[in-house]
């Protein structure tokens, strides 16, 4: 950790086969964070994203609006548009529970014209969307990952069944703070690994 940025909370976490306890420990130590802590964060991770080669290739991006406390994605959402990229956010498609992607503009994020997920999160408010096909890059949520790219998400399986249909591309990327990588977490048929985890400054491929 570069010794001029804040420090984040430190926690023992559990065994990664205590799921529950393991999640529990992972959202008590994101909702320790500050608000400042966390901006911080997403704006050095967009930097290092700005130096990626996958990035600069990829023109179709897709990306989550943060509201749970997970790496800030406004700095990369702004870089995306900087640099032309075109941008798609996550909807739930509710007949299967799988996501699609809703292509978005710089002026409809500016001005926030998004609606709420019965289960919390944001979405655009249109109701047609692009397969995950149509991506070259997926940046992804996360509550922790392991060094074999094994991820675990908040528990809805949303990614891994829309993911499942779709396992040539895109890219996957999952957006982390450091205290999200755990030794080890049990991989089940129906995880879909990430390619890649980018965690402030640092990438780690897989």
């Amino acid at each position: 950790m570069d010794s001029h940025r804040q420090k984040q909370p430190s926690m023992q976490s559990p065994s990664s086969t205590d799921l529950p306890s393991l999640r529990h420990s992972l959202r008590c130590q994101r909702r320790a964070l500050s608000t400042r802590q966390r901006q911080q964060i997403g704006t050095a991770a967009a930097r290092r994203l700005r130096r990626q080669p996958v990035f600069q290739r990829a023109q179709h991006i897709g990306i989550y609006l943060d509201d749970f406390g997970e790496v800030p994605t406004q700095a990369m959402i702004q870089l995306c548009f900087q640099h032309g990229k075109t941008v798609y956010l996550p909807q739930v498609r509710q007949f299967d529970q799988r996501l699609v992607f809703v292509r978005i503009g710089r002026r409809q994020y500016q001005n926030r014209r998004f609606a709420r997920h019965r289960l919390g999160m944001l979405e655009p408010r249109q109701a047609r969307g692009q397969s995950v096909k149509k991506l070259q890059l997926l940046i992804m949520p996360l509550l922790g990952f392991d060094g074999t790219g094994t991820r675990l998400g908040m528990g809805g399986g949303y990614y891994d069944r829309t993911l499942a249909r779709c396992p040539a591309r895109p890219f996957r990327v999952g957006l982390a703070y450091d205290f999200q990588r755990v030794e080890r977490l049990q991989r089940q048929v129906w995880d879909q690994p990430l390619d890649a985890a980018l965690v402030a400054r640092r990438w780690l491929a897989f």
